[in-house]
């Protein structure tokens, strides 16, 4: 009998070892940059056509490579990062598998152009699915340019299970950010189908943070600082006020290097604990520095996740650093018993010297006399008299009243006689508290069979859900003007999502005066909406649309008005009077689908006399 085990052939092997590698063009984007970054370039330029379909290149100028290093950096296993097992628990660079560049050139047309600061000539190479097509030496800059094109030519499957472009543009923006992040004294340029997105100069942490999030980003954060034996915490915290529902700008970096860790994120939230609003997620930017030994980067195939070797301490130092640094700029309610600021001397009174005052007495003053004259006392500037009255002669406060009472004018007024009633007596009693909350979460209503117990929340983003979706549809929508257009600040990536979503938006009743560089400019909002809501609409719009806006316009419309009306509608706690409730059931049996909210959860159940009855009959 044959033999039915053998061993694949190398290009296939890269090709099923580029799954664990390379699953979108993020993925190439993240280990080209952290190539550069560990080459030691000051400069570095990113460049994207098609969201990283057609094209990704890296340019960077760092130390390059040799002839002999820039062939063999394609080979599986093949690594300047370790050279012992040992070397995996003292990590102080990016990736360290080797395995990259491999994985990638199995599935992509790779060329590549690199030259050494002391070398005459560079080196081109090019390659195409695992094959060397060529390689021969040329005038180069110092440094190293990395371009991927087609990725996954020769794998049709995988290209076919790729995102729309903006969801892959997304997730390539989120991987340059955290490596701009992690590294603010490296120049940063990306650019996207010729057009730049990213210009970021060399700078601090918190010019970078500013320069990647634009808007009004400075005045968000709250800095943190702790230095310990186990962990070395800087970074930045987002004020209370400014929490979104989304988790977008929440980041951990160790040893600059971005990770994902609950554990750590769930210390953050207990520092705010009592600060935020329900489901609000703060902002943060948290750069910890500890020794390489204390922690496994290798627990991932990603690298994003970490192992530490004592958690419980890092939890508590990093909750108690944000709580330190919450409380220490007026940003959290703290209770201090040393000083009071209010009895500090003012700074007009600092030089000058105390003024006795003169106390003058009166030795014939004697307050058991009835009557005595009045005497004026001076003091300084100011002087006062005193006057008395007898205390026998209380009685002539009252001479001269009499003891008849005045004629009060009296007015007569033409009785009305009510001849007939608009309704009868049984119809007035029949609608009288017709609806009853509960809890304030439900709506109890009798019919003929029983009763119809309504959930308000789901019953009004039934109704908002229908008349959003019909004023986009036959783009009839009212709007109320605003007597000062309301400024509001995103990010880069935010403003260009509600830039594609404005014909949308326009359609429910938004009005956009002014788009800016980092804001927007609203003159006028959709009916019934608060100037104070309209924050919380567009935060929950871009948090539903992370994962990309949908390409048909029917299926846009339809997320934008499921946003709108999961934020708009009453919430659970709200106190309806009789009449909005007589209206919200009304309203809600008036719709095409009644039956369940736009999220497919039902907005009602009725409960039949029959019903009542085997429950008694028990």
């Amino acid at each position: 009998m044959s033999s039915i085990i053998q061993l694949l052939p190398d290009h296939v092997a890269n090709q099923i070892a580029a799954g664990e590698v390379v699953q979108r063009p993020a993925s190439v984007v993240k280990e080209l940059l952290e190539n550069a970054v560990d080459a030691g370039a000051t400069d570095i330029k990113l460049i994207i056509k098609d969201a990283g379909k057609s094209l990704v290149q890296v340019i960077d100028n760092g130390k390059g490579m040799s002839v002999t290093d820039s062939r063999l950096c394609f080979e599986r296993h093949a690594t300047s990062k370790i050279r012992q097992a040992e070397d995996l628990f003292s990590l102080h660079t990016k990736g360290f598998r080797g395995e990259a560049l491999a994985s990638i050139a199995a599935i992509a047309h790779v060329e590549m152009k690199t030259k050494q600061e002391q070398d005459e000539l560079g080196t081109h190479i090019i390659i195409e699915g695992s094959k060397f097509v060529s390689q021969e030496p040329s005038v180069l800059p110092k440094g190293t340019s990395f371009a991927v094109k087609n990725l996954f030519f020769n794998i049709p499957a995988r290209r076919n299970f790729l995102k729309s472009e903006t969801v892959e543009f997304r997730h390539i923006v989120d991987e340059f950010q955290r490596v701009a992040l992690a590294h603010p004294n490296i120049y940063f340029t990306m650019y996207h189908n010729g057009s730049e997105m990213f210009n970021l100069p060399n700078s601090n942490y918190r010019q970078r943070i500013v320069n990647v999030f634009s808007g009004k980003t400075n005045e968000k954060l709250v800095p943190i600082q702790e230095e310990t034996e186990i962990v070395t915490i800087e970074g930045f915290v987002g004020k209370p006020e400014y929490a979104k529902k989304n988790r977008g700008e929440q980041f951990f970096f160790v040893n600059d290097r971005f990770i994902k860790s609950g554990y750590l994120h769930h210390a953050v939230m207990a520092a705010y604990e009592g600060l935020l609003s329900n489901g609000s997620q703060p902002t943060y930017f948290i750069y910890l520095n500890v020794p390489p030994n204390t922690i496994d980067i290798n627990i991932h195939p990603t690298k994003t996740e970490i192992k530490f070797d004592d958690e419980h301490a890092l939890y508590a130092i990093l909750r108690s650093t944000i709580k330190h640094s919450l409380g220490q700029f007026n940003v959290a309610p703290v209770l201090d018993f040393d000083r009071d600021p209010n009895l500090d001397t003012p700074y007009q009174y600092q030089n000058k010297t105390a003024e006795y005052p003169t106390v003058q007495v009166d030795s014939t003053f004697n307050p058991f006399v009835d009557e005595k004259p009045s005497k004026q006392f001076s003091g300084g500037s100011n002087s006062y008299k005193k006057q008395e009255v007898a205390g026998s002669n209380w009685e002539s406060l009252y001479v001269g009243l009499k003891n008849d009472t005045s004629e009060v004018e009296t007015f007569s007024f033409e009785s009305e006689e009510v001849t007939a009633s608009l309704f009868d007596e049984k119809e007035e009693e029949q609608t009288i508290n017709r609806t009853y909350q509960i809890h304030k979460k439900y709506i109890v209503s009798p019919i003929k069979s029983g009763m119809v117990i309504m959930d308000q929340g789901r019953a009004h983003q039934r109704i908002l859900y229908e008349q959003f979706l019909t004023n986009m549809t036959v783009h009839q929508a009212s709007s109320q003007q605003l007597l000062f257009p309301l400024q509001m600040y995103f990010s880069n990536n935010e403003l260009k999502l509600i830039t594609e979503l404005q014909p949308s938006l326009e359609n429910t009743g938004f009005v956009f005066e002014a788009f800016d560089t980092d804001s927007i400019h609203i003159s006028g909002i959709p009916v019934n909406t608060t100037e104070s809501e309209i924050s919380m609409v567009l935060e929950q719009l871009l948090s539903d649309l992370q994962d990309g806006i949908p390409d048909s316009s029917f299926s846009q419309n339809d997320t934008i008005a499921k946003s709108m009306a999961k934020s708009l509608a009453v919430k659970t706690g709200t106190y309806l009077s009789e009449k909005e409730q007589e209206n919200l059931v009304n309203n809600l049996f008036a719709c095409k689908e009644p039956n369940v909210s736009p999220f497919q959860k039902p907005t009602f159940i009725t409960m039949r006399v029959e019903d009542i009855d085997k429950r008694f009959a028990l």
